[in-house]
């Protein structure tokens, strides 16, 4: 299933990506730092969605309290428990 998610608190202004069975697929940040977009979406590319979330969760970005993968992390969450 395709989701968008708004960001919050982060350069980026949204995050596109897929869930199927379980597994992360075509992460695509709108915005911010595109070589970071990509390197996290690269690395979450084909993993199983409770493994991103778990090594994503928390991340923070200087003195933000939040970052583009923590960010990718509470989409994630939020997809999962619709």
């Amino acid at each position: 299933m395709h989701y968008e998610y708004k960001t919050r608190g982060v350069c980026s202004s949204k995050i596109l990506f897929d869930v199927e069975d379980n597994i992360v697929s075509n992460v695509r940040f709108i915005g911010g730092c595109n070589g970071n977009g990509q390197g996290i979406s690269r690395l979450a590319e084909g993993m199983p969605v409770d493994e991103v979330i778990a090594r994503l969760k928390g991340v923070k970005c200087g003195m933000k309290s939040t970052s583009c993968p923590d960010q990718l992390a509470t989409a994630l969450i939020e997809a999962t428990q619709k």
